[in-house]
């Protein structure tokens, strides 16, 4: 049976930090330092300098990625970026700059988009393309993310989104690879949260004006706020679990067989929550309290941090876990080593 393997990883972050006392000072008092630091779980973020733009950071860690793994550009076979949609140049395929940024010239590239659940489908994609085609055989997911900057810090029905940093990652696949093999990935969308939040501005419903350019490049809502957390609050975790678990299940594994979990940032509370219920303990995960959330590039930053710092040893079930709005949940397991 055909494995696929993970390779390596490369990772680009901005200089630039914003403080919990920044932020806080961004709401203008209504959020103190404290609650920044011990309920968003937000110590500092990165977030872009001038040149930070989404396609470049993303072509940045692709470099990384190659500097790390060793492989020849000219070995990829496809390129799914994960990039956000806001970049320098709206309607351009980030994937097909990045391939030109990095001398991918063998291969083809397409965008790939479920917000931050994007990395968690991209490798299932991988695997199964590298599975289903020949003629495939490395596949290098990657993308960059600055959705913070549409981030009004005076509107507290987007506090949840108050971590949204700036940053990019790539991650290297390879079919046959002798170790680190993407095994169960399961995924749930919910349809009915489709329109819960998003720009408000710039698109075809409300295009950008005179009267409106104030507010438009602030303008990442909550269209229905009671209804988006009526509706998390019933089905969210539930939805994550169960992907979980499906995950492990495709894996002929069980969930007790977790041992490291690589979780997107989000608020301390519904992490330790979620620990609590997994049976992990810190020293098996990493919180993104310094970083702030990527987005889709959480997941690979954690990856990245943890090979580092020596904290996957051979024999470790390994999950990505995410959720992205719109809404989506997702969970993989790779066995490391």
């Amino acid at each position: 049976m055909t494995k696929v393997g993970i390779v390596g990883t490369g990772i680009y972050l901005p200089e630039k930090r914003m403080s919990a006392a920044e932020i806080s000072a961004a709401t203008k008092g209504v959020w103190s330092e404290e609650a920044i630091i011990e309920k968003l779980g937000i110590v500092e973020k990165t977030i872009p300098g001038p040149d930070d733009g989404t396609q470049e950071m993303g072509a940045r860690a692709a470099l990384d990625c190659l500097k790390n793994t060793g492989i020849d550009p000219l070995e990829i076979d496809v390129i799914l970026c994960v990039g956000e949609e806001w970049k320098e140049y709206p309607l351009t395929t980030s994937g097909i700059y990045i391939q030109h940024r990095i001398g991918a010239d063998n291969a083809w590239a397409i965008d790939v988009q479920q917000r931050c659940n994007s990395t968690v489908a991209a490798l299932k994609m991988a695997k199964d393309m590298i599975i289903a085609d020949e003629e495939i055989s490395t596949v290098m997911i990657v993308g960059g993310y600055r959705n913070g900057d549409f981030i009004d810090y005076e509107d507290s029905a987007v506090s949840f989104m108050f971590n949204l940093s700036a940053g990019a990652g790539a991650i290297l696949v390879k079919r046959d690879y002798p170790a680190n093999h993407i095994l169960g990935t399961h995924i749930i969308t919910d349809g009915s949260l489709a329109r819960s939040a998003g720009v408000k501005y710039g698109g075809t419903e409300y295009p950008i004006t005179v009267d409106n350019a104030h507010e438009a490049y602030k303008s990442l809502k909550v269209f229905d706020e009671k209804y988006m957390k009526d509706r998390l609050n019933e089905v969210s975790m539930s939805n994550w679990f169960h992907c979980i678990d499906k995950a492990f299940e495709k894996s002929n594994l069980k969930r007790e067989d977790l041992g490291f979990l690589a979780c997107l940032h989000f608020k301390r509370s519904m992490f330790n929550s979620m620990l609590d219920e997994l049976n992990i303990t810190l020293d098996k995960t990493i919180y993104l309290e310094n970083y702030g959330h990527m987005g889709q590039i959480d997941a690979i930053l954690i990856l990245h941090l943890a090979q580092q710092e020596g904290r996957l040893k051979a024999g470790t079930y390994v999950s990505m876990i995410a959720a992205g709005i719109g809404y989506a949940w997702g969970a993989n397991v790779i066995r490391w080593g």
